[in-house]
């Protein structure tokens, strides 16, 4: 007999939520291995650009962050060639040298304690709309992880090179998770490699069906309570693990070389398979 057709919405969700910490079981991929998977979850969604774009988290050390090496595109990147860099962009860890647009990420991470993982590209809908110099609109179920969550920077302040564009990038994402970047891209700003790569996903989609919609008629809003809610019901940990985990498995059907291999593990004797 049903037991639930009584309750309330909110102990419906609660009790969603409580279901979710139980079932959906934590990642267990390492740092390095997340950022490396988010590169070529990231470069099938559509969000390869050549060289350009920025994928970060932070390291075990304070101060130090891995990224990919300047030269390698987003299908290129793999768990063992990855840079670990410090906040002036030395290379403590691996070869080559980190894309120097990185200085950026150093101020977000300094101005934002909050913030392990830094998502920047220039997919091809959220250039687009960046183009029109219009700020993203949340105006649908899908999209309200972004609601009120996704600043605006109007202005393109040039090359994100130097300590300028650092602190201009940095005032503009303020206490969001997102930013819309004119005339450039998105940035992605998130506690965990899961939710950012889940957020930096659905930003693209967020940008195509703006330009869908605003090609058809006028965006109309959505409730603001409505809207609120659904953000906070879609922006919970477990929800970035789900995501992120399916999103890693469909990336490794065809990305096979993106991990290192690992060794087998030992039988009950110490040897391979107990032998």
């Amino acid at each position: 007999m049903a037991r639930t057709f009584d309750a309330t919405k909110a102990e419906l969700v609660a009790q969603a939520h409580r279901t979710m910490r139980t079932h959906i079981p934590d990642t267990t991929w390492t740092i390095r291995q997340k950022v490396a998977l988010t590169c070529r979850i990231l470069f099938d969604a559509g969000h390869d650009s050549g060289l350009a774009g920025q994928i970060t988290a932070r390291a075990e050390e304070p101060g130090t962050y891995y990224t990919q090496r300047l030269g390698l595109g987003f299908d290129e990147v793999t768990e063992s060639n990855l840079l670990l860099v410090d906040e002036d962009l030395t290379v403590l860890e691996g070869d080559g040298m980190a894309n120097p647009a990185n200085r950026f990420h150093s101020w977000v991470y300094r101005a934002r304690p909050d913030v392990n993982c830094i998502v920047h590209t220039h997919p091809l809908h959220v250039s687009a709309l960046s183009m029109l110099e219009k700020p993203l609109v949340v105006s649908h179920m899908d999209l309200c992880p972004l609601y009120d969550d996704c600043a605006f920077l109007e202005t393109w302040p040039g090359i994100p090179v130097g300590n300028e564009e650092g602190e201009i990038i940095t005032a503009a994402l303020g206490d969001k998770r997102a930013l819309l970047l004119a005339h450039h891209g998105q940035l992605v700003a998130c506690g965990t490699v899961e939710e950012a790569t889940t957020l930096a996903v659905l930003f693209e989609r967020a940008g195509r069906l703006q330009l869908l919609a605003m090609a058809a008629g006028t965006i109309r809003e959505i409730p603001d309570l409505l809207a609120r809610e659904a953000h906070d019901w879609t922006s919970t940990p477990k929800r970035g693990q789900a995501n992120f985990a399916y999103y890693a498995r469909r990336a490794l059907r065809t990305h096979t070389d993106c991990l290192d291999p690992q060794p087998p593990a030992a039988g009950p004797h110490g040897t391979e398979g107990g032998a």
